[in-house]
């Protein structure tokens, strides 16, 4: 989550009127608007590669894969917010209080930077639990070849697969697997971070 702009609490709706004339996508939750920053190069590439993978297990069952231009909205929580990528299967459903946000998404993905990864996988991965549609969360990492796949399982349990350079992964949303190699594929990963030292 970025930065909460100037205003102390704002209602929905007037939080979108921001989004209308703002050049930059924003966060609503709980009457505060996060910017939303850019990311790396790597970033980029790696959402759009995965959008292509999306793509095409997509045009094979009719689900439609959109990019982080489509606001998901999280009825149980309130969160608007824009992945990286999204993929809806069946009728989309609009929100009641905002006919630029879908509701229903089957699948969700994150790239995950350094900034956000932490929330990424917290508290925003918990409101993504909330969405009754959703069948996967996948997260893309930008230090390695490795993305984490969390399934919902009949059961409603939240279940994690980790695929690495040379393997593939699969989704529950659509069938078909992914190759890792092709998501990463040219792509000029981020140095990690260097690590604190213990005393």
């Amino acid at each position: 989550m970025g930065d909460a702009a100037a205003q102390p609490w704002i209602d929905y709706q007037t939080y979108l009127t921001i989004e209308r004339e703002a050049d930059q996508r924003h966060e609503w939750l709980d009457g505060r608007v996060y910017a939303m920053a850019g990311g790396s190069i790597a970033h980029g590439q790696l959402a759009a590669q995965m959008i292509g993978e999306l793509l095409r297990l997509a045009s094979a069952c009719g689900c439609r894969v959109h990019t982080a231009d489509v606001k998901i909205r999280v009825r149980a929580t309130g969160l608007a917010t824009y992945p990286d990528a999204s993929v809806a299967c069946g009728p989309t459903e609009l929100d009641p209080d905002d006919r630029n946000a879908m509701a229903n998404p089957a699948l969700l993905v994150e790239v995950l930077s350094d900034g956000t990864e932490a929330y990424d996988r917290g508290d925003k991965f918990a409101h993504y639990r909330q969405i009754p549609s959703l069948r996967d969360v996948v997260f893309v990492s930008q230090h390695e070849a490795r993305v984490e796949v969390y399934s919902r399982d009949q059961g409603g349990r939240w279940v994690l697969s980790t695929a690495n350079a040379g393997e593939r992964f699969s989704l529950t949303a659509m069938d078909g697997s992914i190759e890792v190699d092709r998501v990463y594929a040219d792509v000029e990963l981020v140095p990690a971070p260097p690590r604190a030292a213990r005393g």
